[in-house]
């Protein structure tokens, strides 16, 4: 949903979804505390519709408040936005069961019927654009552009998948005895717990329930504890598109309680599959959980993806397709480029012309500021360890061309860094930042360059620049990764597979094989004929 340039990216074709007015841009999403049922929600200069604000469970289509909650803040300014409740083990068993009895009736539901409440579901997003939009800037920090554009995203895994649900093939296998008939049937695995991350805290939910549901699945949804208010949103509309009473459950919670909500979703025999997007490290605590019951499990893990430029490389392309795939959402998703690769001949002038686009293109401030292109980080965590990585490679003799300390905003705002001098032993080469910091490295030989952009365990994407098509098909394939950007630097679209391999994670999302992911193939022998 990304053109391949940062302008375009993230100015000019997401003009058209600002809403109508600078100043209405500015206005942050501010939650009274109490009650926990719905109320009004305040912005700095307005009330606005408290219709998609929830800060209860949704469990068998009932908001289902606790004794606890916990707080939602706003990363540009600390401040609370409001309070959740605070789901814990119980409520989560309570979800899976709500989940389970609603399986059979969805499952059984004609695919016409199931597509028809997804697409209602995607025209409800598409109406509230602007207000889901607000809740995303307000609880993650994103500029207001590209929240608008995650959600343009989001909804279009609910059309997608609800296009695809009336596309669920069997098959007929010709049999080896002439008085059978062997047929193959797809049918729903069952109950999806579905663990998803804060920097697209709609889009994560979308590709993965969009195709549990159009597959037959009822889902329990944990999202992150910094962004609870877009599944529950999400929850409202669902709700409101006919999706019958505990089809989609949702069971926000605390860190503290994290672990708990977990570890029921993971081990509980009526959850069927899990689908979670993450760490590579919580992931691996997942499918050790999952492991005791035989879960099927797709999962999205870390990133480390490398950016190739080739000698024979458009520099001014590369340029931008450098801002847009580093320093989306300040460099927090786990397709950004972690390491900039670049042939030698070519790396200087990279170098120069990427230095001068940061400082130009990049506007760092509160996500409502209607100029911001870069917002905070999550959390004062994040923000230490952009620090850590940086304090390492300037400390092993890397070059701080542009940015490298928090920004004069404070808080978790951190200026746009460029270094150069980057060697193979630096932390910032080796681990994830998840944050705007972009190393570059050169070598001299291009097949150096890409052997080592796979020598590592993380391999979600891969990006590359060349206009030597021999090169472009030889890159392409070798580099191990789940997804190749060849002159792009923004590839993500619902029509196309997305996952990664080694530790990066299992299964694909999206596309026509995201369906798989939450189906079972049952082989039926009719014989005696």
């Amino acid at each position: 949903f990304y053109n391949s340039t940062f302008t375009r990216n993230f100015i000019a074709a997401m003009a058209s979804l600002l809403p109508r007015g600078a100043a209405a841009a500015r206005r942050r999403l501010l939650l009274r505390p109490a009650p926990l049922a719905p109320g009004p929600v305040r912005a700095a200069s307005q009330a606005l519709s408290a219709a998609l604000v929830r800060r209860a469970g949704l469990v068998g289509g009932r908001w289902v408040e606790t004794a606890a909650a916990f707080p939602v803040q706003d990363p540009a300014s600390g401040e609370e936005l409001g309070r959740v409740s605070d789901c814990g083990a119980a409520e989560a068993r309570a979800a899976v069961r709500a989940a389970h009895e609603a399986g059979a009736a969805w499952g059984r539901l004609p695919a016409k019927e199931r597509s028809a409440r997804l697409r209602r579901w995607y025209e409800l997003m598409m109406e509230n654009k602007e207000e889901l939009a607000r809740i995303i800037t307000a609880e993650n920090g994103k500029p207001l552009r590209e929240a608008q554009g995650e959600i343009t995203y989001s909804a279009s895994f609910l059309e997608w998948f609800a296009e695809e649900a009336r596309r669920i093939y069997g098959d007929v296998i010709p049999a080896s005895a002439k008085d059978r008939r062997v047929l193959v049937l797809k049918q729903p695995v069952g109950v999806a717990a579905i663990i998803t991350p804060w920097n697209f805290p709609s889009a994560m939910i979308t590709r993965k329930v969009g195709a549990a549901l159009a597959a037959g699945c009822t889902v329990v949804v944990k999202p992150a504890e910094d962004t609870p208010l877009s599944a529950l949103a999400l929850g409202e509309l669902a709700n409101q598109a006919g999706i019958p009473a505990g089809v989609y459950n949702v069971v926000p919670c605390s860190r503290q309680q994290t672990a708990a909500v977990g570890e029921v979703l993971c081990t509980d025999p009526l959850v069927s599959k899990i689908s979670f997007t993450g760490s590579t490290a919580t992931g691996k605590i997942l499918l050790k959980h999952a492991a005791g019951t035989v879960k099927r499990v797709s999962m999205e893990l870390g990133g480390h993806a490398p950016f190739i430029v080739f000698d024979s490389a458009n520099v001014d392309r590369a340029v931008a397709g450098a801002l847009a795939s580093k320093y989306r959402n300040s460099g927090q998703t786990c397709v950004c480029t972690n390491r900039f690769l670049v042939q030698k001949g070519i790396h200087d002038e990279f170098v120069e012309k990427f230095a001068k686009a940061i400082d130009k293109e990049l506007h760092v401030g509160n996500g409502f500021d209607a100029k911001t292109t870069q917002g905070p980080l999550i959390n004062e965590k994040a923000v230490e360890k952009v620090e850590k990585h940086i304090k390492d490679a300037v400390s092993q003799g890397a070059s701080v061309v542009t940015g490298g300390k928090r920004h004069s905003l404070g808080k978790n705002f951190f200026e746009p860094t460029l270094l150069t001098n980057v060697t193979t032993k630096m932390l910032c080469t080796q681990e994830e930042t998840f944050g705007p910091l972009a190393p570059s490295l050169f070598q001299s030989s291009a097949i150096v360059l890409t052997d080592f952009s796979s020598c590592i365990c993380v391999c979600t994407t891969g990006y590359f620049y060349s206009q030597d098509p021999a090169q472009i098909w030889r890159v392409a394939e070798q580099l191990e990764v789940g997804m190749v950007g060849v002159n792009e630097g923004i590839i993500s679209s619902a029509e196309c597979p997305f996952g990664g391999v080694k530790e990066s994670g299992l299964g694909r999302e999206g596309s026509k094989y995201g369906i798989d992911e939450y189906l079972e193939i049952k082989y039926v022998c009719f014989g005696g004929l």
